[in-house]
């Protein structure tokens, strides 16, 4: 071929892909004005797709049950460790309401905080502009609901969103304490919601019904019951690891005809102390070795491969949040995963769940190969502005997320509700420029 011939091939290639991607560039403008609204329309109903309303943040909403019983997970002594050892410090979350708005999940027991760090450095305190509303104060201007009220509840007030992320404290019928484990039978998790029950059963059927009326969807079950799934050590730290699977089973059964994609399955004391251990030196070398954290991941281990199995059979995923503890560290949740092997066991982050300010969008970046259903858009005051929860789900679409944001408004200046509207706005605005990606 002559240099000319050559020449004119090139010319010709690039007419062509001039000519196609000019093509390309008018097909919006040669769009009808149907067209254009249509194809608009469908945009917008696919970042809708991606958001959850979350029952977490509205919780002084919902109408609660009076008798003892069905508060936090307190702990049986000797959780999350050795035989006999101190297990989870705080109450945590449990399979409680928590009624209150203002804040952090666990801790808060013991002796005062420290104001300043060893080296001087100034320790954050609550932020005086928190919002502290009370619940009768939420229920006076918002309303009363309940779990079944919650799908028209979403569709009212975040227009386009029909998929929900649904707090396990919150379900049953508060007047019937059929519904309802005794604190014996809960074990380590209370007596909470039982889903296998009779009753329980017809009120899972009840909500199926309304969830086909409102065209709404489970995505997640934030799920609290599940306890000791990293206990270890003893027969007796083993028999309750043993019956925290079975709770987690229980959940997994009595959900399985509402069609919800995934199950948290980790407390914020599930996995052992919330504060877990750090490595010493170990082993006559002087290096620091971390011999308690491994039996609790192996513990963990085996009961998520029971549980991932189980859910697998029913389709549903089993997932580990960063939910405190040894789940606080993204590594420990990468190799435990990874480890498990299962397509029905993977993480779903949380935006503000960590122990320091780097972790907010580094342990995101972790997490999210490893994430596919669900994670917790959330702001929390305790991060100040450094939560950025636009730059957190565009880190979470970088990374190949293709599942749902639950708006998950854990404290800050406004109430709940309010709240949720906000990261309503935040994941909305991310989804559709997701970059660029910090």
């Amino acid at each position: 071929m002559s240099a000319h011939e050559h020449d004119a091939q090139k010319l010709g290639r690039r007419d062509f892909l001039k000519a196609a991607s000019a093509g390309l560039a008018t097909a919006g403008v040669l769009m009808t004005p149907r067209e254009r609204a249509l194809a608009q329309a469908a945009a917008e109903k696919a970042r809708l797709d991606r958001l959850a309303g979350c029952t977490w943040p509205i919780r002084p909403l919902f109408k609660t049950r009076q008798q003892a019983g069905r508060g936090g997970a307190a702990g049986a002594a000797g959780r999350g460790g050795p035989a006999g050892a101190a297990g989870a410090a705080g109450a945590g979350r449990g399979q409680g309401q928590g009624q209150g708005q203002g804040g952090g999940r666990g801790g808060g027991q013991g002796a005062p905080e420290e104001t300043v760090t060893a080296g001087g450095v100034p320790i954050p305190t609550i932020p005086a502009n928190r919002d502290n509303t009370s619940a009768a104060e939420m229920k006076k201007k918002y309303g009363e609901i309940t779990m079944l009220d919650f799908p028209q509840w979403t569709k009212d007030n975040f227009p386009g969103v029909t998929r929900m992320d649904l707090f396990s404290g919150l379900f049953g019928d508060v007047t019937d304490d059929s519904m309802y484990m005794t604190a014996a039978e809960g074990g380590g998790g209370g007596g909470g919601f039982n889903p296998t029950s009779p009753t329980g059963l017809k009120y899972l059927e009840q909500l199926g019904n309304i969830l086909v009326k409102t065209g709404t969807k489970i995505q997640h079950i934030s799920n609290n019951a599940p306890f000791a799934l990293a206990d270890y050590g003893s027969p007796e730290a083993d028999a309750r690891r043993k019956a925290g699977v079975a709770m987690g089973k229980r959940w997994l059964e009595g959900f399985k005809h509402l069609g919800i994609v995934s199950m948290r399955m980790n407390s914020t004391s599930a996995l052992g102390p919330q504060i877990r251990p750090n490595a010493i030196p170990r082993g006559g070398d002087g290096y620091p070795r971390n011999l308690d954290l491994v039996p609790l991941m192996n513990a963990a281990i085996e009961s998520y491969k029971e549980m991932a199995d189980f859910g697998g059979n029913l389709g549903i995923k089993v997932t580990f949040e960063n939910h405190w503890g040894l789940a606080a560290d993204p590594m420990n949740l990468r190799i435990m995963i990874d480890t498990i092997n299962h397509p029905y066991c993977e993480a779903s982050p949380d935006f503000c769940n960590w122990e320091h300010e780097y972790m907010l969008f580094n342990g995101l970046k972790a997490l999210a190969p490893y994430a596919h259903s669900n994670v917790h858009a959330k702001y929390w005051d305790r991060w100040g502005d450094k939560n950025d929860v636009q730059r957190s789900a565009r880190i979470m679409l970088a990374g190949g997320f293709k599942g749902t944001f639950a708006l998950e408004y854990e404290a800050g200046p406004l109430n709940g509700v309010e709240g949720a509207k906000y990261l309503y706005k935040e994941v909305l605005a991310a989804l559709t420029n997701p970059t660029p990606v910090v």
